[in-house]
């Protein structure tokens, strides 16, 4: 399969977390073909770990495309990593100040050049204690719903297991298994047409990561809880 071109940058992050990735843990995915060859795409993900980033940007490089990712802005004054994020274009997301709505606009650009941007509604690792997903912000939503591009759920599992933040704990061995599903994009022409307004954006964010939350229980191989966990609405 031919790879987008990314660019120094890129290359240099996939010599480094293809292969550190690959020995933390097994990789397994299903429904990659999902994700299109060419074109914008905004993939829609679950997040459970801080380590996610780094395997959902394997996962979709391993299949062809350069992701960008919605990230806290803090992660660019990190030595070395903060020049790689900065030279890969990721995307910066100023929470709580003058330029939160830079992210955004920073997203739409790049789906209009036709690029793939990844996104975690959640905001931040779930707090659910069973990994299930939170309640999520609607910016999603608005990316969505401004772009004629495949808005597609994904799930991926596995991660927490290696590395889980509120419990502190760092476990790669024995050797884990991280696993991602990519669902089909969601038909979202029934509400393209609606009055936008929050209710409107609320219900396209909760009937994505209910995608997602799906996905993610197929994983798992078990029932999903109804509704999301608590968690901080806009």
């Amino acid at each position: 399969m031919a790879k987008e071109k990314g660019g120094f940058w890129v290359g240099v992050a996939a010599a480094v977390f293809h292969p550190a990735t690959a020995l933390m843990a097994r990789r397994r995915g299903t429904g990659v073909e999902n994700i299109p060859r060419t074109g914008g795409a905004l993939i829609v993900l679950n997040h459970v770990s801080h380590l996610d980033p780094v395997y959902d940007a394997v996962f979709v490089h391993k299949h062809g495309r350069v992701p960008r990712f919605l990230a806290k802005h803090s992660l660019w004054k990190v030595p070395v990593l903060g020049t790689v994020i900065k030279g890969a274009k990721q995307i910066p997301v100023y929470r709580g100040t003058a330029d939160a709505q830079q992210s955004l606009r920073a997203a739409h650009e790049a789906l209009e050049q036709g690029l793939v941007v990844v996104i975690y509604p959640e905001g931040t690792i779930t707090r659910d204690p069973d990994g299930w997903p939170m309640a999520s912000r609607t910016g999603v939503a608005r990316l969505a719903l401004d772009h004629d591009v495949p808005v597609i759920p994904a799930a991926r599992w596995g991660t927490r297991d290696l590395y889980d933040h509120y419990r502190k704990r760092f476990r790669p061995f024995p050797r884990k298994t991280v696993v991602t599903k990519v669902g089909e994009p969601v038909d979202l022409s029934a509400y393209r047409d609606r009055p936008r307004n929050l209710a409107l954006l609320r219900e396209v964010t909760d009937l994505l990561m209910t995608e997602v939350k799906d996905l993610l229980a197929d994983i798992r191989d078990e029932p999903a809880p109804e509704g999301f966990h608590a968690g901080k609405k806009d």
